[in-house]
């Protein structure tokens, strides 16, 4: 039996971390690549699925999705004509991973061209020369798939709540974490500096509730909410539980609860329900959005 929110220390996993990370970020960079694109580039994150994650389906002739099995631990490339080939994941390299996956996509004359190098990470050695990455503990790839599941059933919850356009539950492979967006409906003016991710991301007011698992700014996994633009005042607004602060983040803030916080508490779902509902509550007041029409009937 898995309990809700098992453990999952940063220390105990960060090297396989750094490698899954980078597996993720060369399929996300597939998908980028064949996709169509959708607004606030909905078309690029994974999904959920009852044993990992997927691209789900893309591309024509052929059709195709790519999966990561973390139940069995391997990367699997199905074609829409009922095709499979499949490759196990420990002991590779990110490397080999790539040199694996671009054989497999090419045996179904699957061309898909990519900048193969990571993105916003702690180097920038191209995919097909790092030999450097190779960890991959199957216990704890599968936890982060656990917690991972946990995580996106309560968004969903949560994102249930409020009649807002809202994002799907998605989990983003360039920062891995995964999140759910709500919209005022309101456009947000943005300066011509503005690069053209930023710009599509955020054309519309929103507030944002996530997780993730912990990086070099913050070593521990955490449920955050974000509103952006981030409206004045909006750090006097309370939080729940006490546990919750406000933490600085790029210029902006971020609300933040310790994933520790919420597992010791007696309700550990209700408690990041709470946590999240009132980070919403205190962007969407500052930022005046019309929250008693946006409530559904299975709103708290």
């Amino acid at each position: 039996m898995t309990h809700l929110f098992p453990p999952i220390p940063l220390s105990e996993w960060a090297d396989s971390k750094e490698t899954l990370h980078r597996f993720t970020q060369i399929v996300g960079k597939v998908r980028l690549a064949v996709a169509p694109p959708r607004n606030h580039w909905w078309h690029v994150p994974f999904h959920l699925t009852g044993r990992g994650i997927t691209t789900r389906p893309m591309g024509w002739d052929p059709g195709f999705a790519i999966d990561f099995d973390f139940v069995d631990h391997r990367l699997v490339v199905n074609t829409l004509a009922g095709d499979t080939v499949s490759f196990g994941l420990p002991g590779l390299s990110v490397a080999a991973f790539h040199e694996k996956l671009f054989a497999a996509l090419g045996q179904f004359g699957i061309e898909a061209r990519i900048l193969a190098k990571p993105f916003d990470l702690t180097d920038e050695v191209p995919f097909a020369e790092d030999t450097a990455h190779r960890s991959y503990d199957p216990f704890w790839v599968n936890r982060y798939w656990q917690v991972l599941s946990q995580v996106a059933l309560l968004l969903e919850e949560y994102a249930g709540r409020c009649n807002a356009k809202a994002s799907p539950v998605h989990h983003f492979w360039h920062t891995f974490d995964i999140a759910v967006t709500r919209f005022s409906g309101r456009e947000t003016p943005q300066p011509d500096t503005v690069d053209p991710v930023t710009r599509e991301a955020y054309s519309h007011e929103v507030i944002s509730a996530g997780f993730w698992f912990g990086d070099d700014n913050i070593a521990e996994p955490a449920f955050y909410s974000y509103t952006a633009p981030e409206p004045d005042g909006l750090t006097e607004e309370p939080l729940r539980p006490a546990a919750a602060r406000w933490v600085p983040s790029r210029g902006a803030h971020l609300a933040l609860l310790r994933y520790d916080d919420a597992r010791a508490a007696a309700d550990p779902r209700g408690t990041v329900l709470d946590f999240l509902e009132s980070a919403y509550q205190a962007g969407a007041r500052r930022a005046g959005w019309q929250t008693d029409k946006l409530r559904t009937p299975y709103a708290p």
